[in-house]
């Protein structure tokens, strides 16, 4: 498909809605796929924030590109440290990363921004907090000091009709409307305009800017 396209589609997206398009914002997520294939797929359009979902893979990018870094994947608490080094982290998952996040970002002198994200479809094999967990986990959350909570994260259940993960998208919405958070981050390569219409404010797409063909 390619970034030009994907800008486009989520530009529809939002006229359909009646959203402002400078309202939604693309992370493109970068993983597997180096830095000269980048810079042509990615930087050479403009200041585009890229998203990583392995610290390890991450680490040399981040040395070699200038670039708002964000961290989309499952962290592991022994990687906090690492993880401070990116603009946003939208994968807090837990309660017990979320302290250990703070902790690393007070010991380098900084004020992490995070997202925490929710298993809205209940799938066990992906992370995140149950939506009853969650008035809770913002509560906790919200003091600690290190950490500046911004909004919520969601990777919808596979489906080949995105129409089907409409539901998710909205309740992720609500969701950050009844708590107050800003940043609602959903949507990927097969599903993006779907969740640019249920509001959100971050899409991660890969494999849509990488691949010809994908998620057409």
């Amino acid at each position: 498909m390619g970034l030009p396209e994907v800008l486009d589609r989520i530009e529809r997206a939002c006229r359909r809605a009646g959203r402002d398009p400078r309202g939604v914002r693309l992370v493109a997520v970068t993983k597997g796929h180096t830095v000269p294939e980048i810079r042509d797929r990615v930087l050479r359009y403009g200041a585009f924030a890229l998203g990583e979902s392995r610290i390890q893979e991450a680490l040399p990018k981040l040395a070699e590109l200038a670039a708002e870094w964000h961290y989309i994947g499952p962290l592991q608490r022994n990687k906090a440290k690492f993880a401070v080094r990116f603009e946003l982290v939208h994968s807090v998952d837990s309660l017990r990363l979320a302290e250990t996040l703070a902790r690393k970002a007070r010991e380098v002198g900084k004020v992490q921004r995070v997202l925490l994200e929710l298993n809205l479809g209940r799938e066990p094999q992906k992370h995140g907090f149950l939506e009853e967990e969650l008035p809770e986990a913002l509560a906790q959350v919200r003091e600690l000091e290190g950490l500046r909570l911004e909004g919520l994260m969601t990777v919808a259940p596979y489906t080949e009709n995105p129409e089907e993960v409409r539901p998710i998208f909205a309740r992720l919405s609500r969701l950050a409307d009844t708590f107050g958070l800003a940043e609602r981050s959903m949507g990927m390569s097969g599903d993006f305009e779907v969740a640019v219409e249920e509001g959100a404010t971050l899409v991660r797409v890969g494999r849509a800017l990488f691949e010809p063909g994908a998620g057409v």
